[in-house]
């Protein structure tokens, strides 16, 4: 309290009291409190915006799997628009007896090889090699050339049909007597260019003779050579009128191709059927003890015929290395290796089976059910040992049937004694290849 002296009156003044008015306290407070909150809010869906649109894919692609059993929980995605499954299979050491996938090819597994001669769609008349190949192997390569000599005046060369980085394709006439010219042959000549080093032009003599002496309908055997000069020799081939079957594939768009002038349309029947002639040459193959070791479309050639069938011939590496070097990757080893079609254990510890051959036709197949497609398009080829470790393999192409894909995702097994035989591959493409052919 205080007093003042107004007019000579004595006046008390009480002291000032600031106001404290409860509603409107309050008023600040929500004002307060509200904005508080709404900071909080926007800064909470920033967040969560941030997270599903660039923190949540990122992890999806890494850590997604896709479930053997057929039901895809997850997956990862590239630029290209190319999908990688994970599989849990291949990082296991065992097989779910269970899975959906798996028991859809249970019964070829378990079923006993069947005879080549079961099959309906592949003629199977295998004709046998001139040699063993126990004594094919104590060769040396002169030895072979010296038996499959053929004189360069005997050699027409005509059209250049592919050029790779060393390698030349040509098609030509092979004549075996200049007064009868009905004895011609027409043929494919596989020789080097000018800037072909002479370990180059070793590698490809060396794989130009892997399947010397061989005979089957559906392996194109070296039919000779030509060595008359040592800087250019000529690896002489049969001649197929589609070519290599990557590019016969590619430049068929919408799965429409041109055979004399007439468009056609490539049908599951005629893919599977191609894979079955492929499987067919690789059996032949394995009993005579040999490993393809670079099963891929491009080494494949393709002969086409008035009645809309395919013959398809699998090749040595020699013919069509050099024509895909897109294909071949080096990993600083001084080695270009077809990567993203070897088998997992081929990849790291450079081991070589029947089961690794099983592994690159699963590729194979891949690559006739998307018409040449390139396979891990998007995956650099330093981390495809990581990358199929983790188990990821290749999507189901488009129009690819389900027994198909199964098939494939059996091959890219990790364990290679659990995946299938050729034999059984055979008996499994044959039945499926015939119940096309009911609804057609």
């Amino acid at each position: 309290e205080s007093v003042d002296k107004v007019d000579d009156k004595i006046v008390r003044v009480d002291e000032p009291v600031l106001a404290t008015n409860p509603s409107a306290y309050e008023s600040y407070l929500y004002i307060i409190v509200g904005c508080a909150s709404g900071l909080i809010l926007v800064v909470g869906v920033l967040a969560l915006s941030c997270y599903f649109y660039y923190v949540r894919p990122r992890k999806e692609r890494q850590t997604q799997t896709a479930d053997f059993t057929g039901s895809l929980t997850n997956l990862s995605s590239t630029k290209s628009g190319q999908i990688y499954f994970r599989v849990d299979t291949p990082n296991n050491l065992t097989i779910n007896k269970n899975a959906s996938h798996y028991s859809s090819f249970r019964g070829f597994l378990n079923a006993p090889p069947v005879s080549l001669y079961r099959t309906l769609s592949v003629p199977a008349h295998i004709m046998h090699a001139k040699h063993s190949a126990a004594n094919r192997s104590s060769d040396t390569m002169s030895d072979r050339t010296n038996e499959l000599p053929i004189e360069r005046r005997k050699l027409l060369l005509q059209q250049k049909l592919n050029e790779g980085t060393f390698g030349q394709i040509y098609s030509g006439l092979f004549v075996a007597d200049f007064n009868d010219m009905s004895a011609e042959s027409k043929i494919m000549i596989k020789t080097v260019s000018d800037q072909a080093s002479k370990l180059q032009i070793s590698l490809i003599m060396t794989e130009g003779m892997r399947f010397y002496s061989l005979k089957h309908r559906n392996l194109l055997s070296l039919i000779g050579t030509c060595t008359d000069d040592p800087k250019r020799p000529l690896l002489i081939y049969p001649y197929m009128n589609g070519g290599n079957l990557k590019h016969f594939l590619q430049t068929s768009s919408s799965h429409k191709y041109s055979l004399d002038g007439q468009i056609h349309t490539f049908l599951t029947q005629d893919l599977v059927q191609m894979a079955l002639q492929i499987v067919s040459a690789i059996i032949y193959l394995h009993k005579r003890r040999l490993i393809h070791r670079d099963l891929a479309t491009r080494n494949c050639f393709v002969q086409t015929s008035d009645q809309n069938s395919f013959l398809v011939k699998v090749a040595d590496h020699a013919l069509s290395r050099d024509l895909f070097p897109n294909d071949y990757h080096c990993l600083g080893d001084n080695e270009n290796r077809p990567l993203k079609w070897l088998a997992l254990e081929s990849l790291v510890k450079r081991e070589f089976t029947q089961s690794s051959d099983v592994w690159s036709f699963g590729v194979t197949l891949w690559e006739l059910m998307t018409l040449g497609q390139q396979p891990y398009f998007e995956v650099d080829p330093f981390e495809m040992a990581a990358y199929l470790r983790d188990g990821y393999r290749l999507f189901q192409p488009i129009n690819c049937p389900d027994r198909l894909y199964d098939i494939m995702i059996c091959c890219w097994n990790a364990v290679p004694e659990a995946r299938p035989t050729f034999p059984q591959l055979l008996s499994c493409l044959d039945d499926f290849h015939q119940t096309l052919g009911k609804y057609i």
